[in-house]
């Protein structure tokens, strides 16, 4: 059986994770607008993706709940989200390693993590579903990914242009 606490730390990580997710898409906009300052860091002639950072994080509150004796809490529930989103907001440049941050796959990822998150922290224990409970949670999460997947399509072209315009 699952801690008592599980559903509220999920809601934690959904709600970081989205919180990231925005914040880095958001930055990046601005800045590919020239709307604020470039705050990439690079090492000589190496930009470092914010990828890395989310992979520290995830790497360290592994470590920590790893090593340490206590239970999960939600300071270790909210790194977490985070590393997940900064992580997951370049999903795609893990399978295209070509540099274009606004690959599709990137925000396909986040949208099936947030489904998932949004099931552990806000649906019913399974246990007591019945079929139709089922089919229309089913339906309901169909219907967002597709929507979301054709929200990402049409907006797509116009950020890899915004992206373009911002190279040197």
């Amino acid at each position: 059986m699952l801690p008592s606490n599980t559903r509220p730390l999920a809601r934690l990580v959904l709600l970081s994770l989205m919180l990231t997710f925005v914040l880095a898409r958001l930055v990046s906009i601005l800045m590919a607008l020239h709307r604020m300052p470039n705050i990439y860091f690079h090492v000589q002639d190496t930009h470092v993706h914010h990828l890395n950072y989310g992979i520290f994080l995830l790497a360290g509150v592994g470590a920590y709940l790893l090593f340490s004796s206590g239970a999960a809490g939600p300071a270790a529930a909210v790194v977490y989200g985070i590393g997940l989103g900064l992580t997951f907001d370049e999903f795609g440049m893990w399978l295209h390693l070509n540099g274009d941050y606004w690959q599709r796959a990137s925000f396909d990822a986040i949208v099936v993590l947030a489904a998932a998150l949004g099931l552990a922290g806000f649906a019913p224990p399974i246990r007591p579903w019945r079929p139709r409970l089922l089919a229309a949670l089913l339906l309901i999460l169909v219907l967002v990914l597709a929507g979301s997947f054709r929200l990402a399509a049409r907006a797509e072209p116009q950020l890899q242009r915004w992206e373009q315009r911002a190279q040197p």
